[in-house]
């Protein structure tokens, strides 16, 4: 398993060790130990530039799931499974609001982020987001156990 991690915001300062150890083990729960993933951190107006561009809407969102799905291995069954992108303002703004950990809610949005990057998508039927959002709470309270 390789999770890189990159922090190019400067809302709060990360624990990259948090978040790798999370990573990882979301990707252990759904069976994607042997995968590669990228995360990024940006801030609001970098999140809205690439919500604009790629999904073509203007406004940030929280996180964002770039499929690449790429066999690097086939005979390990290694994939590179594409990029993550974190706004961390959003991040902590939700965790705010729901008054939960900010490394909660960044568990939750990687999570959610993983999820796409494995085929779930919440946006195309009310059965598919009831599914995803079903996966999301059995993941993070398996996480959850792990920590």
């Amino acid at each position: 398993m390789k999770v890189l991690i990159k922090n190019q915001q400067r809302h709060r300062p990360l624990d990259r060790s948090t978040i790798l150890n999370a990573a990882s083990n979301i990707l252990s729960l759904i069976n994607q130990s042997m995968a590669e993933l990228s995360i990024l951190f940006v801030g609001d107006k970098k999140m809205l530039e690439l919500n604009s561009m790629y999904r073509g809407k203007n406004k940030t969102t929280d996180v964002l799931s770039f499929d690449a799905r790429i066999p690097v291995d086939i005979s390990d069954g290694h994939d590179v499974l594409g990029d993550i992108v974190i706004s961390v303002p959003q991040a902590a703004s939700q965790a705010n609001a729901a008054h939960i950990d900010f490394y909660d809610e960044l568990r939750r949005l990687l999570i959610h982020g993983i999820l796409h990057l494995n085929g779930y998508d919440h946006e195309t039927s009310p059965y598919m987001s009831r599914k995803m959002q079903k996966k999301e709470e059995e993941i993070f309270d398996a996480l959850k156990k792990m920590d």
